[in-house]
């Protein structure tokens, strides 16, 4: 690593982590089981809002999660120069 502390590194790295888990149970929990109702007055796709985020949202949104956290980890990465070549 450079002149930064490895812990100062893994602190960043758990605060995407929790950013990004946050978001999932949101979008998954929140808005996938408690507030299901309120969103299935809104019209998505044809579909009712509540329903597309209990059935396919919460995936979709996990998976660009994981994109975001690729990238985010390689930025950190070569931050604190401990890239890959």
């Amino acid at each position: 690593m450079s002149d930064k502390s490895p812990q100062e590194y893994w602190k960043r790295n758990i605060r995407y982590v929790g950013i990004l888990l946050t978001i999932w149970f949101v979008v998954s929990y929140l808005f996938g089981i408690l507030l299901v109702e309120q969103l299935d007055t809104i019209r998505f796709f044809g579909f009712k809002l509540g329903f597309w985020f209990a059935q396919q949202g919460s995936e979709v949104i996990f998976v660009i999660l994981i994109f975001v956290y690729v990238r985010l980890m390689n930025k950190l990465d070569q931050e604190f120069d401990v890239h890959e070549e």
